[in-house]
C-alpha cells in the first residue's frame, strides 16, 4: 500500500488466489494497472515486467499527444520485453498482461489501454467507463447478442482478445486524450474490482469518501466483502489545480513491488476453491484464469457459434420450463375448480331461496359458484333471522344437506 497527497494505490491478493498477479504504479505523472494473465505460466511476472518497463515513461511531456505516443511506445516495448523473457524461460510460454495507463499533462490526460482492466472517470457525481474491455463477451455485448448482466456470468468471460505478451508482436493499443477538471476522480482498477463490485457501488464510494486513500481502501474492502475471488488492484487519482506532478516518490504495488522470480511452486499455481455460496453476486463461481485468444475471424466465429448454440439450448430449456409450469398451473386450476364443485350452499337468486353449487368465494370477476336449483320459497316470506341467514348464505355439507335446509326454510315460510 502507498499514499501520496491526492492519489492512492492498493493491491490485494484476494481471498482465493494463491498469489497476486496484479501490478500497479503510482508515479509523478504516470499511473498504471496491469493484470497478469496465465496463472501458473507467470501472470505475476508478466504484470511486473510490464509495469516496471512502462514506468520508465513517467516524465513530463510538452503535449498530451506526446504523452500518448510515449505511452504507446512504452507498451510496445513492454510487449517485446515479455516476448524476450518467454524466449529465455520457456516455462512462461503463454503469459501476458493487461495494461491501463494514464499520464497527466496539465489539464489533459493521455490514455493507453489493452485488455480488461479499466479506467473510470468520476465527475460531478457521474461515473463513466473510459476504456473498453478487449474481451470476447464485450464483443457479444457490442453486437447485441448478450446484455452486460449476462456478460458478467458468461462462461467465456475470461477470454481476452488483446493483451501484452508473447502472443502478438504488434498488439493493437487503444489510446486517447481527455480533458481534466478540478474535482475529477480517475480510477484505474483490475477486474478484481470491476468484475465483482457494481458501478453503482463504486460511484457511491467515490462520491462519499473524500480522501483518495480512504476511497481506495473502501473499494478494495467492497471487493473483499463480495468474496474477492480474484486479485484486486485500485489506483485513485484526485485532480486539483496543480500541473499534475505529485512531487512524491513513485511506488509500485502488487507483484511489481516484489523481487522478480521465475520459480513458481506447484502449490502457488492452483487457486484455492471456495464454495460457490461464499462468492460475489456478479460472478457466481470462482473465476477461471484469464487467457488470450487471437482475434482471428475463424476463432471469433467459432466462439460466436458456440454461444449461439448455448443460447438456443437456453431458450429451449426456458420454453420447456415455461410449458411445464403452465401445464402445472392449468392442472392445479382444473383440480381446484373440480374441488369447489363438490360443495353446496343455500342463498338467494332473483328473490327466491336457491341451492348453489360451488363455494362462496370469487377470483376477481370469476365466481366459483352457480345456481344449481331455484326453489319456490320467496325470501320475503321467511322470518327475519332466517332471511338474514339466507342472504348471508348457509353452507351445506352435501347436496342432500342443502335440500334439507331448503325443506326447513320452506316450512318456516308456510309453504
Amino acid at each position: 500500500m502507498a499514499t501520496i497527497p491526492t492519489s492512492a494505490a492498493v493491491s490485494h491478493v484476494g481471498k482465493i488466489r494463491a498469489s497476486n498477479q496484479d501490478s500497479g504504479y503510482l508515479g509523478r505523472h504516470l499511473f498504471l494497472v496491469a493484470d497478469g494473465m496465465g496463472g501458473h505460466a507467470g501472470g505475476d511476472v508478466a504484470s511486473a515486467i510490464a509495469a516496471q518497463r512502462i514506468a520508465e515513461a513517467d516524465q513530463p511531456y510538452p503535449t498530451p499527444e506526446d504523452a500518448v505516443m510515449a505511452l504507446q511506445s512504452a507498451l510496445v516495448a513492454a510487449n517485446g520485453l515479455l516476448a524476450e523473457t518467454v524466449f529465455e524461460h520457456n516455462e512462461l510460454t503463454g503469459m501476458g498482461t493487461t495494461v491501463s495507463a494514464i499520464a497527466r499533462v496539465g489539464d489533459r490526460l493521455a490514455v493507453a489501454h489493452i485488455g480488461d482492466s479499466r479506467i473510470y472517470r468520476f465527475r460531478a457525481g457521474e461515473l463513466d467507463q473510459i476504456t473498453t474491455d478487449h474481451t470476447f463477451v464485450q464483443r457479444l455485448v457490442e453486437s447485441g447478442r448478450i446484455t452486460p448482466e449476462e456478460a458478467a456470468v458468461h462462461p467465456r468471460r475470461a477470454v481476452l482478445m488483446r493483451v501484452l505478451g508473447d502472443v502478438d508482436a504488434s498488439p493493437e493499443i487503444d489510446t486517447g486524450v481527455f480533458d481534466l477538471r478540478p474535482g475529477d476522480r480517475w480510477l484505474l482498477c483490475s477486474d478484481g474490482l470491476s468484475g465483482y463490485v457494481s458501478d453503482e457501488k463504486i460511484a457511491q464510494v467515490l462520491g462519499t469518501i473524500r480522501t483518495a486513500q480512504g476511497a481506495a481502501d473502501r473499494l478494495v474492502k467492497e471487493s473483499l466483502d463480495h468474496g474477492a475471488p480474484d486479485n484486486v488492484t485500485v489506483l485513485l487519482i484526485d485532480i486539483d489545480d496543480s500541473d499534475g506532478a505529485s512531487g512524491a516518490t513513485p511506488v509500485f504495488v502488487g507483484s511489481a513491488a516484489q523481487p522478480l522470480s521465475f520459480d513458481h511452486e506447484e502449490s502457488a499455481r492452483r487457486p484455492i476453491r471456495l464454495p460457490t455460496l461464499l462468492l460475489h453476486p456478479l460472478k457466481p463461481t470462482p473465476p477461471d484464469d484469464a487467457h488470450f485468444e487471437p482475434e482471428s475471424e475463424g476463432y471469433l466465429d467459432e466462439l460466436i457459434e458456440e454461444d449461439r448454440r448455448r443460447a438456443i439450448r437456453r431458450r429451449v430449456l426456458w420454453g420447456v420450463s415455461v410449458a411445464l409450469a403452465a401445464i402445472a398451473i392449468a392442472l392445479a386450476v382444473f383440480l381446484g375448480y373440480r374441488w369447489t364443485q363438490t360443495h353446496y350452499f343455500v342463498g338467494v337468486s332473483d328473490g327466491r331461496v336457491a341451492i348453489f353449487q360451488g363455494v362462496q368465494q370469487s377470483i376477481g370477476p370469476i365466481s366459483l359458484s352457480q345456481v344449481y336449483q331455484t326453489t319456490s320459497v320467496a325470501i320475503e316470506d321467511l322470518p327475519e333471522y332466517q332471511r338474514t341467514a339466507v342472504m348471508n348464505t348457509i353452507s351445506a355439507t352435501s347436496l342432500r344437506d342443502a335440500h334439507d335446509i331448503v325443506d326447513r326454510l320452506s316450512a318456516a315460510a308456510g309453504d
